[in-house]
């Protein structure tokens, strides 16, 4: 786990693409009404927020995640199938579990938890594939 075998402009290209699937996975083509509907958030009622602040953070967590994953998928062996079979083993087997597992307890809806663990499952698996691809 060398931060010079690092491949960084990978990293921002995963970042941007993990980042851009969030942002389709919650817009109204794909699961946005869903995820409200299970939230109990009226659009119309609810209290805007800083949409610029939560936007920014959301793109360095992002980052961050990122970077974390290329730790593990940054070995010149990883190819864009094993960085994708990594992405999505961390993705779906300890991200979405995680979350699975803090929900049960908030008493959320599997339509709830099948959101957001299959949003972290794509993202993570994408961003695998870009690192094991991008040498």
């Amino acid at each position: 786990m060398n931060p010079s075998s690092i491949n960084w402009l990978a990293v921002v290209a995963a970042t941007i693409a993990f980042y851009a699937i969030g942002a389709l996975w919650y817009s109204p083509v794909f699961f946005a009404k869903a995820w409200m509907k299970e939230l109990n958030i009226n659009p119309d009622t609810i209290k805007k927020p800083n949409m610029l602040k939560i936007m920014s953070l959301t793109f360095l967590l992002t980052f961050i995640i990122v970077t974390n994953l290329a730790f593990f998928v940054s070995s010149p062996e990883t190819t864009a199938g094993t960085g994708a079979l990594y992405g999505f083993l961390t993705g779906f087997g300890w991200v979405a579990m995680a979350m699975i597992l803090t929900a049960l307890y908030e008493s959320r809806t599997w339509r709830y938890m099948a959101i957001n663990g299959g949003y972290m499952a794509v993202g993570f698996t994408i961003a695998g594939l870009i690192l094991g691809a991008w040498k």
